[in-house]
Order: C-alpha cells, then structure tokens, then sequence
C-alpha cells in the first residue's frame, strides 16, 4: 500500500492510501476505527495495518474518496517522532571526502555513523524548499528512507525488518557552506542540515518492494534532476551498510519508536558536492529538484529565496 497524508480543498489535513488516481480518507472508510494521523497510525501498526490490507480491497463510501487531483499531498509522516540520517554508501563517502583532499578513515568500515536532523522541518512534495539566508552552496541529496512500524532497542541486524513499516524518497538538503564552516569544530553538520528535509510523496509498505528484492537489498534505481536534467544515477542495491545494520547501530542502547525515519545517506554521484561545480552549479531560488527512486515515486521541490 501507499500510505499519504494530504490536504482537502477546505484545508482539513487527512491520513489515508492511494488507490489509483483516488485517494480514501482511511478514518471515514473505517468508520473511525482508522486514525485521522500517520503517526497515530504507526503507533498502532501491527493492529492498524491488517485491517487497511482489508478495507483497500473494499470498494469505498462516496464521502472517502477524494480525487488525487483535487488534494495536496503533504509529506506521508509530517510529524516524525525523529530522524537519523545515515552515512551508508562507499561511493559518496569517498568522493565527497576526496573532493576535499581526504582519505578514507578505516572508522567508516567499521561501524555505521549517522547523525540527528531537525524532525520539525520536514518539508512534503512539491513544497517549496526555503534557501537558508546565509547559504550560497544549497545542495540536493538523493536518498531511501525508512520508518519504523514497532518500538524496539537492541534489535539485531537480522531481525530488523520486523520493525520496518515501509521505505519513501528522502531528500537531505544541505547548506555546503554553512555545513564546510561547522564540521571543522568536529560536531557533525548540526546547522548546515537544520533547515529542511523533504520525505515523500508517499510511505510505501514492504510487501510492494518484494519484486525487487535481492538478499538484504532491493535494486532500485535512483535518480536526481534539476530542472529537467538528470544528474545524478545510482541504485540502492549498491548501498554498503543495509537498513539491517542501520536499525542493529541506530537501537544499540536506545528505543526506537514507531515513526522514526532512518536514511540511508546519499547514493553514488547523488549530489553536487559529489558531483562538482564543473557538472552543475550549487541550487538557486527557482530551480527545481526532481528525485526519483523505482517503487517509491517523485519527490519534487522547487527552491525559494531565503528572508
């Protein structure tokens, strides 16, 4: 299933699920035994989500269908209980730290790293994307996400997909400036990373991704334009660390909770750090940046200027 959280014409916000070019209110088709919320949802997955399975194949009541054409889809969790955004693709790392005279650190292979990025700035699909004031190097990055259906702490790699609810397109934007400046004190990206993360368009269930299955990996194609040109390819398949090892760092000695969103970090060449200023220049007011990934959708953002 494809779950959304969208806005009606009369501004109302709703949770449901896509049913071709329709979108069913999940409340009203379940005569109020379906939250109205995501999260809400999340919280309660493993009760939920068996009964949405039944009611998507039931053919709804007038007063749930909204046509897609005549809502806004917002971000599918607009509210995540948090985000963690790994570090998890070789190519990126290695690229992004050459550009800048650096070697690989054997650390990296060690353990999977992330940091914490601002879960109140999460920004839906096509909705503007807000250039910081003080940032002249505005980059996309092209990224999978995933969020957590089942609380859980100490979970092991293997049985990690257990707590997985479902996957979505993860944009990470980041002021390189702003983010060159901080890293030097040695705390993470902090600042540069605190202003929007775009997740979207919709959370897609686990079951729809088994076609593309491969072991511990999916193959999905991933890819970044802007306006209208690609520039970025890559495939999930390539990722070193997998969600597995993701979930086993990210709940060592901690609980992680039903809509947290844990990304993967950027694909091969899913950036212009990456990719250099020779490919493209950093992201200005009227560009739009269009991210693709096989099974999960469009994200779609166009970039504004700041205050």
């Amino acid at each position: 299933m494809k779950f959304v959280t969208f806005v009606t014409k009369t501004g109302e916000q709703c949770a449901g699920w896509l049913d071709g070019d329709r979108v069913i209110d999940m409340d009203v088709m379940s005569s109020g035994v379906l939250p109205n919320t995501m999260i809400d949802f999340l919280q309660q997955s493993e009760r939920y989500l068996p009964l949405a399975l039944r009611l998507q194949h039931l053919e709804p009541e007038a007063d749930a269908v909204y046509p897609l054409s005549e809502v806004r889809l917002c971000a599918p969790l607009p509210k995540p209980s948090s985000v963690r955004d790994f570090y998890a693709f070789e190519q990126h790392v290695k690229t992004a730290r050459a550009q800048r005279g650096l070697e690989m650190i054997p650390e990296w292979y060690e353990v999977p790293a992330f940091y914490f990025s601002n879960s109140h700035c999460i920004v839906g699909p096509d909705e503007p994307v807000k250039r910081p004031a003080k940032c002249q190097w505005l980059d996309y990055e092209l990224e999978i996400a995933c969020v957590i259906g089942k609380k859980g702490s100490n979970i092991k790699a293997d049985e990690a997909d257990d707590y997985i609810f479902g996957y979505c397109i993860m944009n990470d934007w980041s002021a390189r400036d702003i983010q060159r400046h901080e890293v030097k004190i040695g705390l993470g990206p902090a600042k540069g990373k605190d202003f929007a993360t775009s997740i979207g368009p919709y959370l897609v269930t686990k079951d729809e991704l088994k076609p593309y299955c491969c072991g511990d990996r999916y193959r999905l194609a991933m890819t970044a334009a802007v306006n209208g040109r690609v520039l970025s390819q890559g495939n999930f398949h390539d990722i070193y660390y997998t969600f597995g090892q993701m979930i086993e760092r990210a709940s060592e000695d901690a609980v992680l909770h039903p809509g947290d969103v844990i990304g993967s970090g950027t694909v091969g060449t899913g950036c212009i750090l990456e990719l250099t200023e020779k490919v493209h220049r950093w992201l200005e007011p009227g560009d739009v940046v269009q991210l693709e990934i096989t099974g999960l959708g469009v994200l779609r953002n166009a970039i504004e200027g700041g205050k």
